[in-house]
């Protein structure tokens, strides 16, 4: 426990020193691109149920997942070779393993260009290293086939088993295929409106949206206006080639931020808390005991003297043991910029686990000014 909060108060105090140097610079200035995005200009997911062939033994054990024997005596029926259904279940196919193709279709593609797949096992196959991907369709949510995928699986892992020992190197039932997937169909995605280009905030902000629509307005002429905190909507020329190149300096137009609202993100499973610059403490007092509760148990052998016609017998005798830390009443001073922040929290001498119950208390008590999230 002990060495779990000095590390823990090490990476504190180097955080502390990151944000002061951060701090000190002036804000940053980004690009609209990088702020918004345009209305309807968006991917789509792409997804399909394929084959792996070429396996070196390690695909999926046919016994317990009929489904890879069902799809390969399909694909072979297609292919002219004709075989007896009812002997399926005798058929072992250790070098075949099912799999789920992934893809995501990005804007604007077209018919013939190449799309990189990820292809996952779905069955019990040990490995899809080495392996094949037989032409498989990759359908969108309407259920229509927008790509096609098929090439060699590249597998950034490697393993080896023998004699019931086993060694894994990264994951072995995911692979990539670039460039493995070729569009057949494209979705129509139309710029805008109209007259019209709506851009969208990534992140509302009511600030944000203002300063963007005059910076738009500054370069380009009273074009723009806000409909709300993450809506932008700009008057673009209608002529396809004209309109490209408005959005194409419109996208590059430099816009200061709103400085972010505070917020204290905690994932209670790692023990991780995050805090952004506009994090604020008031003064509080915290006290804060652990509690831990320990219960053992010892294994006793009764053994009978000898010709007592007795049986020997265990018994099991527990022992339960319940100790909480003292915990001293310690005044947390307020903090008005995250360096402090941290200086304060750090005062606590609290491991990151203790220190997730503290923040969302100080939440309660009004004393952290930030919103907490937890995910």
């Amino acid at each position: 426990m002990a060495a779990s909060t000095g590390k823990f108060l090490r990476h504190a105090a180097i955080l502390a020193c990151v944000t002061l140097a951060l701090g000190s610079l002036p804000a940053r200035a980004e690009r609209i691109k990088d702020l918004a995005s345009v209305q309807g200009v968006r991917q789509n997911q792409l997804i399909g149920y394929g084959l792996v062939v070429g396996l070196d033994g390690s695909g999926d054990q046919t016994t317990q997942t009929p489904f890879t024997t069902q799809a390969t005596l399909n694909m072979l029926s297609q292919l002219g070779a004709n075989l007896d259904l009812d002997k399926a279940s005798t058929i072992q196919l250790k070098n075949v393993a099912a799999v789920v193709v992934t893809a995501n279709l990005p804007a604007f593609a077209k018919p013939g260009q190449n799309l990189d797949v990820t292809v996952s096992s779905i069955g019990n196959a040990k490995s899809l290293r080495g392996g094949t991907l037989v032409m498989t369709p990759l359908k969108g949510a309407d259920g229509s086939v927008y790509a096609m995928a098929q090439g060699n699986i590249l597998v950034g892992g490697a393993g080896a088993s023998s004699g019931g020992n086993k060694a894994v190197v990264n994951h072995l039932s995911a692979g990539r295929i670039a460039g493995g997937g070729t569009v057949e169909r494209s979705v129509p995605a139309p710029v805008g409106q109209g007259p019209y280009v709506n851009y969208e905030l990534n992140h509302t902000d009511f600030g944000t949206a203002k300063r963007m629509v005059e910076a738009i307005n500054r370069e380009m002429g009273p074009v723009a206006e806000a409909v709300d905190g993450r809506q932008i909507r700009v008057m673009a020329p209608e002529a396809p080639d004209a309109r490209v190149a408005f959005m194409g300096r419109v996208e590059n137009l430099e816009v200061k931020p709103m400085q972010s609202m505070a917020k204290v993100v905690v994932n209670p499973r790692t023990g991780s808390v995050v805090m952004n610059q506009a994090v604020t403490l008031e003064n509080c007092a915290v006290a804060h005991g652990n509690l831990s509760v320990v219960v053992s148990t010892d294994q006793n052998v009764s053994q009978p003297n000898a010709l007592s016609g007795g049986q020997t017998a265990v018994t099991n005798q527990t022992d339960i043991q319940i100790k909480q830390d003292a915990g001293a009443l310690m005044n947390v001073k307020a903090g008005a910029n995250l360096a402090d922040v941290v200086k304060a929290l750090n005062a606590l001498g609290a491991n990151p686990q203790d220190l997730l119950a503290i923040l969302q208390a100080m939440k309660a008590a009004g004393a952290l000014r930030a919103d907490l999230e937890i995910i």
